[in-house]
């Protein structure tokens, strides 16, 4: 029997590859804010929402970087879809749960980063999708 590669395969694979790289930069830029959070804590200054904000982005970072490699290494088998929409999923929330820190710590709600964060993870659900359907 010949195994056919699913319609989102390709889809799939390469915003899992993008994902691996953001979710590799995030989690470089979530280990230096973390840091540079200790050091302000340091020195006195009010940490509580920043370390709150660092975990939230160390977290999104290693969801991103997951959800990517699930992707890349799942992406011809279509058994595998659901795994791979849940995955983006949780990246999706995780870039909510962020915009809506931010406006708990005082800021405006942040349109343009939702905006930015969720395409890649839509994009990912959408490459799954089309690979749940054979």
């Amino acid at each position: 029997m010949e195994q056919t590669t699913p319609k989102g395969a390709s889809f799939l694979k390469v915003t899992g590859i993008l994902m691996i790289i953001g979710g590799g930069i995030s989690l470089i830029v979530a280990i230096v804010a973390l840091l540079g959070i200790a050091a302000l804590a340091a020195l006195g200054a009010s940490s509580g929402m920043l370390y709150a904000a660092g975990a939230l982005t160390l977290i999104s970072a290693v969801a991103e970087l997951v959800a990517g490699i699930i992707g890349v290494v799942n992406a011809k088998r279509a058994e595998k879809a659901g795994l791979c929409m849940a995955w983006g999923i949780i990246v999706a929330v995780l870039c909510v749960a962020g915009c809506i820190l931010t406006v708990v710590g005082g800021s405006a709600f942040p349109w343009f980063s939702l905006i930015l964060g969720l395409v890649l993870p839509v994009l990912f659900i959408i490459g799954a999708a089309k690979n749940k359907q054979g």
